[in-house]
């Protein structure tokens, strides 16, 4: 016995086979060659008081340049803080559209990018002085993106300077 099948479902077939492998057609997205990090900037932000006492957390503003010859869309980030002569990161920041789905042209960069850690350091010290306490770690701030279900990709590990930022 002999299937048959209907011309028009032969095409709708067609028609959804044919949208499905046209939707990942364009330039596929890979943050470490089409992306830099820019205008980077980093501190301790002054987070207000906590119990009482004075909170200080990581922080790092920076843009992202699209320096390939294609618009980049869809890229998320995420960024781990490690204290120096650690292991692991001591807290981390996530950020689903850092580039959403409209995407940066060839050439141009991001608006400011700012992610902060929600652990830190606090202390009944003035802040200033929180900087050069003894017992005061130093961290590094290590950022890496992904497109789609691509895999987590390093963008670039940077100091977190002994400085205090309050925006």
């Amino acid at each position: 016995m002999r299937a048959r099948v209907h011309p028009g479902t032969a095409l709708t077939t067609l028609s959804i086979v044919a949208m499905l492998s046209g939707s990942g057609c364009g330039p596929s997205v890979d943050p470490k060659r089409d992306l830099q990090v820019v205008d980077v900037t980093t501190g301790w932000f002054d987070a207000g008081l906590v119990d009482g006492k004075n909170k200080l957390v990581p922080s790092i503003t920076f843009a992202l340049k699209n320096v390939s010859d294609h618009p980049v869309a869809s890229v998320q980030l995420m960024l781990g803080f490690q204290r120096k002569g650690e292991d692991g990161d001591f807290d981390e920041a996530f950020l689903a559209g850092a580039i959403d789905s409209t995407g940066v042209a060839a050439g141009a960069q991001t608006p400011a990018i700012t992610l902060r850690g929600k652990v830190g350091y606090t202390s009944e010290e003035p802040r200033a002085a929180m900087l050069q306490h003894r017992l005061f770690v130093d961290a590094t701030a290590k950022l890496f993106a992904k497109s789609g279900s691509a895999q987590w990709t390093p963008l670039g590990e940077f100091p977190v300077e002994r400085r205090l930022l309050t925006r």
